[in-house]
């Protein structure tokens, strides 16, 4: 039922808003600005920050507007003096919490804080930095967590918690409270990287960022190959504030050979070769009736929480190998030969939406002959930096195209970026395998979009059979949960994706995200792939060559490349460091 409109004054503007809306809600849909800091559309209203507080006709004190509710002939008025000191006295409390190292920041001096410090001309270090000498937090080795920079707003841990794993947690400290790691046997970090893209004050970062970037162009008796994921093509962008969405894939491929790549390969290409292997498995699991259903395995976030929290569900994982794992073992293989390199003096590196590939490469059952397909992951933000780094005009670069090698992706590919692309690549080449029909109606609407949990029924040599797409861990969870007490759910297959919106909201993506940026990521990479001749994994032309030419011919090979192996996992480490190494816990 939709809401009743009702309008309201701000600053003496009168706007229509709904019932129900807060006041910073009514501001944002009249494109009128109120301020804020602890307030993300994807997470409950904390109110913590008061940056957002205004003045209510009628209320005796100033209150946030973050959770103020609107009624009808409302009056707020938002820049008061009033209301200009009150947010000036808590931006300056709110920097009394942050140690600002804005140089070394995944915020780039984009973040809210600083432009907030110049509107409002506060003194930054007017009250003393209480949280100076607070530890920093590293878990694994991929994700650190600067409880220093910590402003209190809660984001990360009830991301966390939305996300299933409840790894944060909020733990009293003296007087105040501190952000801390669960010390709970059972809870160990997925590396997602949602507490990341949901902190507006860069607390946490993800390894190597910024400190290693320059590594992989130090090894000068290295071929440096770069490949990039289907979503860094509708995000970079925002990177460099260009305001117009569009298809960067040109100029991604520019930019990494003005970086010095010796070779430049499409990600989505692997996607195709992930999707042609995870259709044969799910045809023969059909044909088979076993391992139902059988759910992705391109998400190591995803396939880590199966591996610690549901063993039991290891056997319904795919053992299709990621996309940009597949392509790094082709370019160590099948490429290396053709060009008579030894692959050990390749160094490929993969440029990905996401913080968990970092890890991902590191799992020791990937190697082929003892070597790594992918040996460096770049996020979006560090690809971003690099190029910025390096002094390269990124909006003045001439589009370039990848080598041709492996040459263009198909538009199911490209789709692997947005949540139920996995899923609908994967149904439009298992389709006309299973059946032998040429599919003629190849997009898969009904999983498409922002929701969180997707289901369809599609007809499969006249057997209904249930999909589902998720994305959250949160929702996988319950959804796991469901299955184990109802095992003859008849789903046939499973797409999860453990970040919001699928990779295009990954933790390695641009900041902001939010709903509507993650949707116009993924409606560049839908038009991609409609604008495409060929949008069929098993009919990219170099995908049948080389299994032709080479996979079908090296069986044995073929299988290290295309296949991985899950196995049961327990909770890994935690370190903690002080900048005060007598400083005690």
């Amino acid at each position: 039922m939709a809401s009743k409109k009702i309008y309201i004054f701000i600053d003496g503007k009168r706007v229509t808003t709904c019932e129900g809306r807060t006041v910073l809600e009514a501001a944002k849909e009249n494109s009128l600005y109120i301020p804020s800091l602890c307030h993300h559309s994807d997470l409950k209203i904390k109110a913590n920050c008061r940056v957002c507080c205004v003045k209510v006709e009628g209320s005796e004190s100033l209150l946030p507007a973050c959770s103020t509710k609107v009624y009808e002939g409302m009056k707020v008025i938002t820049n008061s003096a009033q209301v200009r000191q009150a947010r000036k006295t808590n931006l300056e409390l709110v920097f009394a919490q942050h140690n600002e190292e804005c140089q070394d920041c995944v915020w780039n001096k984009g973040c809210d804080l600083l432009k907030l410090a110049k509107e409002n001309q506060i003194k930054i270090r007017r009250f003393e930095d209480r949280k100076k000498n607070y530890p920093v937090w590293q878990f694994g080795d991929f994700i650190h967590f600067d409880s220093s920079k910590c402003i209190d707003c809660g984001n990360c841990v009830e991301v966390c918690r939305n996300q299933g794993v409840g790894f944060l947690e909020i733990k009293k400290s003296g007087n105040f409270h501190q952000i801390v790691p669960s010390k709970k046997e059972s809870s160990d970090c997925v590396y997602c990287g949602q507490c990341l893209m949901h902190c507006p004050a860069g607390a946490f970062e993800a390894e190597t960022e910024f400190e290693k970037i320059q590594d992989p162009f130090k090894q000068k008796d290295k071929k440096i190959v770069f490949q990039f994921a289907p979503a860094i093509r509708s995000s970079l962008e925002e990177e460099f504030k260009i305001s117009k969405k569009s298809n960067l894939t040109g100029k991604v491929i520019a930019a990494a050979r003005k970086l010095g790549a010796h070779k430049v390969f499409d990600t989505s290409v692997g996607a195709d070769f992930t999707t042609v292997t995870e259709a044969a498995e799910v045809v023969e699991r059909i044909k088979k009736n076993e391992n139902l259903p059988i759910m992705t395995s391109c998400c190591p976030s995803w396939v880590k929480y199966v591996e610690l929290h549901y063993p039991e569900f290891i056997k319904n994982l795919s053992t299709a190998r990621s996309p940009h794992v597949i392509l790094g073992a082709l370019i160590k293989t099948y490429w290396a030969k053709k060009e008579g390199l030894n692959p050990k003096n390749i160094l490929v590196v993969s440029v990905m939406p996401c913080v968990a590939k970092k890890y991902e490469i590191t799992k020791s059952g990937l190697k082929i002959k003892g070597i790594r397909p992918v040996d460096f992951v770049l996020t979006t933000r560090e690809f971003a930096r690099l190029i910025q780094d390096r002094g390269i005009d990124f909006t003045r670069l001439k589009p370039g195209k990848p080598d041709l090698v492996f040459g263009e992706p198909s538009g199911a590919g490209v789709i692997y970026g947005a949540s139920g692309g996995v899923m609908e690549s994967a149904f439009r080449t298992a389709y006309e395998k299973l059946t032998g029909l040429k599919l003629k109606n190849i997009d898969f609407k009904e999983i498409r979009g922002p929701e969180q949990v997707k289901e369809a029924e599609v007809s499969l040599n006249g057997i209904k059979r249930k999909i589902a797409v998720i994305n959250g861990l949160g929702n996988a969870k319950n959804f796991l949960e469901n299955l184990k007490t109802n095992k003859e759910s008849g789903y046939t297959c499973v797409e999860v994706m453990a970040c919001f919106g699928g990779c295009i909201g990954g933790g390695g993506q641009p900041l902001p995200a939010d709903k509507q940026i993650r949707q116009k990521r993924a409606e560049i990479l839908y038009l991609i792939d409609r604008n495409k001749k060929i949008r069929k994994a098993h009919e990219n032309p170099a995908v049948k060559e080389i299994f032709a030419s080479f996979l079908t011919k090296n069986q044995s090979l073929a299988r290290k490349i295309l296949h991985t192996k899950h196995r049961r996992k327990f909770r890994g480490y935690v370190k903690k460091y002080g900048k005060n190494k007598n400083l005690k816990f």
